[in-house]
């Protein structure tokens, strides 16, 4: 399966990923490891991004573009990909349409993961991580330590981080819903947009989506 994986900040995007394509046997392709890959290995694409990303400005659609389309042509996506962060706009989803026509491909799926807005800001305004080690992470409500302010693993102090702020947390939702959730639309209009509600627990969540990814009794 060929599948596009969208939804707001705080949807779980990373862990359904992860599940998903152990489940269905196809690559997770994230935006964050292809920059990640492509600089530390210092490709042209990487050296060109970086260099954009120390002068404090975007990284142009086509770069990213092109680092998407040279990773979804290694042999472990032959048989599908789930691409993660990729495309976050409508353009470059124009451009993953003309890169899979010319490849005689197309989408399988485009799943939306659906989280209300308050919801978001409650997951991620109440993360807490441990200053010792960033790997023991908490939250206020879901996932309380057992003394306030203090990690249950290491006795290092817990603190909120900048971008896990309310503030900043609506802003990057203002983001989405102008950058990104254009492309549901765009998606809809083609019949490729699967919605499943993001909230519950992560295995509950990904059994709905599993389900919801079923082909139906005309096999689509």
């Amino acid at each position: 399966m060929r599948i596009v994986l969208v939804g707001p900040p705080g949807a779980g995007k990373g862990t359904q990923a992860a599940f998903l394509a152990k489940n269905l046997s196809i690559p997770h392709i994230s935006t964050g490891d292809l920059f990640r890959t492509n600089i530390s290995q210092q490709t042209e694409l990487g050296k060109l991004a970086k260099s954009y990303m120390d002068a404090g400005n975007l990284v142009p659609d086509e770069v990213t573009i092109g680092m998407a389309k040279d990773r979804m042509e290694k042999p472990d996506a032959e048989n599908g990909f789930l691409l993660d962060g990729f495309p976050r706009n409508v353009s470059q989803a124009e451009a993953l349409d003309e890169m899979l026509q010319s490849e005689s491909m197309k989408l399988d799926a485009v799943l939306d993961l659906e989280v209300p807005e308050e919801e978001v800001v409650k997951r991620i305004a109440g993360r807490r991580i441990c200053r010792k080690d960033s790997s023991h992470v908490f939250h206020v409500t879901y996932s309380k330590p057992k003394a306030e302010g203090v990690c249950d693993v290491c006795g290092g102090e817990l603190y909120q981080r900048d971008d896990d702020s309310e503030e900043t947390v609506r802003k990057r939702l203002e983001v989405y819903h102008t950058q990104t959730e254009p492309i549901i639309d765009y998606y809809k209009a083609h019949g490729l947009v699967v919605t499943v509600s993001a909230v519950g627990t992560v295995e509950d969540v990904t059994t709905c989506v599993m389900e919801a990814l079923k082909p139906d009794e005309d096999g689509k």
